[in-house]
C-alpha cells in the first residue's frame, strides 16, 4: 500500500495550519514552506475545504484556517477523503485466471488494509502535531 503525494500534502497542510494556532495561512506561504506547486496545493486545499477540514476566505485578511480543533480531526478521515484507493488486493479481475490460488491472498491483504486504516483512525491531527506517544498493544509507539 502506498500513500499518494496528494494524501501526504493534505496532512501536511493541516499540520501547518495546526502550528499557526488559529492564525491564517496563505497558499503562497504553504507552497513556499513545503516546496509544493501553488497550483497543486490549490487543489488540495479546495478538497480539504469541501470535506470540512479547513475554512478559506479570499481577499485582504483572508487565508486558510482549520475548520475544527486538531484533536477532532482523525488522520484516517483525512486519508480516506484524499486517497480513494486503500485496496491492497493481490489480484485484479483480469489476473484471477492466471494466478489462481494466489488470489486467496486478497482476504489477508484486505484485513491488513483494515488494520492500517484503524491505526489512522485512532490518531488525530493533534496527536501527530504534538508528537504524543500512543499505546499500541504492549508497546508505546512514537508518532
Amino acid at each position: 500500500m502506498r500513500i499518494t503525494l496528494y494524501s501526504d500534502y493534505s496532512v501536511r497542510v493541516l499540520l501547518y495550519l495546526k502550528g499557526k494556532h488559529g492564525k491564517s495561512a496563505s497558499l503562497t506561504e504553504l507552497a513556499d514552506f513545503y516546496g509544493i506547486s501553488r497550483n497543486h496545493l490549490m487543489k488540495v486545499v479546495r478538497n480539504l475545504r469541501l470535506k470540512g477540514f479547513v475554512i478559506t476566505e479570499k481577499g485582504r485578511g483572508g487565508g486558510i484556517w482549520l475548520a475544527r480543533p486538531a484533536d477532532e480531526i482523525k488522520i484516517g478521515e483525512v486519508m480516506r477523503h484524499a486517497q480513494r484507493d486503500f485496496d491492497a488486493s493481490a489480484c485484479s479481475t483480469v489476473q484471477r485466471g492466471r494466478v489462481g490460488g494466489a488470489c486467496h491472498l486478497d482476504a489477508v491483504l484486505s484485513e491488513a488494509s483494515a488494520a492500517f486504516i484503524k491505526v489512522l483512525d485512532d490518531r488525530t491531527l493533534g496527536d501527530i502535531a504534538s508528537g504524543r506517544r500512543i499505546r499500541v498493544g504492549r508497546r508505546t509507539s512514537p508518532l
